[in-house]
Order: structure tokens, then sequence, then C-alpha cells
């Protein structure tokens, strides 16, 4: 994992995987992101080492407090910023792209003032 964005990319795409299914595996993360099997592996041990993620004896992944906290957070950034994307007028796919683009990026002041608006306006 070469970066920050690399990070929080594959916790978001563990966050979306356990809510499409009961148990992850670095194999789904792969599957989800058409990377390969030996990036993920590699990807999954550095969240490990940051104290993000555990793997169990099973090879399924879950979160601690800290990574679910941080998967959480990123979330919200990809939701909002969607859903203001939209609301200006761009089209789903238009405003997914860009706002993970963006959720990588924004500063935490400039997200909130954002976050308020959204909750104001749509």
């Amino acid at each position: 994992m070469k970066d920050h964005e690399s990070e929080e990319m594959y916790l978001e795409t563990i966050l979306v995987l356990k809510g499409e299914r009961p148990a992850v595996r670095s194999i789904d993360i792969a599957e989800k992101l058409g990377y390969a099997k030996s990036s993920v592996s590699r990807g999954v041990s550095l969240l490990q080492d940051r104290g993000y993620i555990t793997v169990g004896s099973d090879g399924f992944i879950d979160f601690t407090a800290k990574g679910a906290e941080k998967a959480d957070t990123i979330y919200d950034r990809h939701n909002t910023l969607t859903l203001l994307l939209k609301e200006l007028g761009a089209s789903d796919e238009l405003a997914e792209t860009n706002a993970c683009r963006i959720e990588h990026v924004i500063d935490d002041e400039v997200f909130e003032l954002i976050k308020e608006y959204v909750k104001k306006n749509a």
C-alpha cells in the first residue's frame, strides 16, 4: 500500500463488503477492487500492522475499534460528497467517481461545512 488514499480505499472497501456479506476475506477485496491477490495481501498486512484490522486463523477480516471508526468516517465522507454532487446535477456515476477523489484530499474543516450544508439542503 503506497499511500494514505490506498489505506482509506481498502478500509472503505472492507466496510462495504461487510455490509454485503457475513464475512470478508482478502480474496473478496481483490475481486471487488480488481487487484491481484498478492497486492491485497500486502495491503491487508499493512492495515493489520497499523492496528486497523485483525485477520483470524480462518482468514476473515474484522475491524479493530480504531479501524471501524476510520472506515465509518471515510464512508460518511464518500456518501456526503456523493449526495452533494448529485444535488448539484452530476450523474450517479460522475458523483461517485469524483466523491472518491475528493474524499481523500478535502480538509476536515471544509468537509464539516459541506456536511452541514447537505444536512440543511438535501
